[in-house]
């Protein structure tokens, strides 16, 4: 009886598509998970899947009645333990290269939800970086530009201040309390101190670099935010800006792009 009614089964456009598109997701969480531990598991419960559909299609009551209420509470377990891959995966859809890659009337949207960019005090932050350069300081300063930031500058110690070249040096003077971890500046304020940063997980970034310049991706890849870095080790200047990093950057190099960025 069963197999009489398989073969009166039919099958439309919109039924190839949706199995078109359900192997699009299914290779697409397969390509985020994989070479990690989350692998096993989801194989395992794609395999029980795919028995309970299939033990439904046989009518097989008792059974399926079984296998989904384990699948129920399957699901809940499954956002629990893919937290941090669900999370990366949603993270992207906000990230400014996704939004760069929508049609300029979508872009204008989520333009205008929000804040306008504000005018920034290049020549103090240059003068603040040339000296930290110079003296081989290590530094992490944190631009803003229409993200706000409040969750990175929840984690640090806020308070407002004008934009000052010494204050920026004393605050990563390797003897302060608030010299590890990001300075973040926003609407021309510094806002906050030891901010600590998402640090990126991309094998695009040369091993050579530290954990200060794999934050600064980290951050410009979630926000379009720019990230300044001066290396404890050498006193060379970075920026990234997009999840991208250029390193070895002169001053006038930086002055330009900042300029670029904030006045122009």
């Amino acid at each position: 009886m069963y197999l009489s009614n398989l073969a009166f089964i039919q099958i439309g456009f919109l039924d190839l598509l949706d199995i078109f598109l359900v192997a699009i997701l299914i290779y697409e969480i397969y390509r985020l998970i994989r070479g990690t531990v989350a692998i096993n598991l989801f194989i395992g419960i794609a395999a029980i899947y795919f028995i309970w559909r299939l033990v439904v299609a046989m009518q097989m009551e008792l059974l399926s009645e079984i296998l989904g209420a384990f699948i129920g509470v399957g699901f809940i377990a499954l956002l629990i333990v893919f937290q941090p891959e669900i999370r990366q995966f949603l993270l992207f859809f906000g990230s400014p290269a996704f939004l760069e890659s929508m049609p300029k009337r979508v872009r204008f949207l989520f333009g205008k939800m929000n804040s306008a960019e504000s005018s920034l005090d290049v020549d103090k932050i240059i003068m603040a970086i040339r000296h930290l350069s110079d003296s081989k300081t290590g530094a992490l300063l944190v631009l803003s530009k229409k993200h706000d930031l409040r969750q990175i500058i929840d984690t640090g110690e806020q308070f407002t201040s004008d934009i000052s070249s010494g204050l920026i040096e004393s605050l990563f003077f390797k003897n302060s309390p608030l010299h590890d971890g990001a300075v973040i500046i926003r609407e021309n304020k510094i806002v906050a101190a030891r901010c600590i940063l998402p640090v990126s997980k991309s094998n695009r970034i040369d091993v050579a670099l530290g954990l200060r310049h794999r934050a600064a991706v980290g951050i410009t890849e979630q926000t379009d935010a720019l990230a300044l870095i001066v290396s404890e080790e050498t006193g060379n200047i970075s920026y990234s800006k997009r999840g991208v990093i250029i390193n070895h950057v002169a001053t006038h190099q930086l002055k330009t792009f900042l300029e670029k960025e904030f006045i122009s």
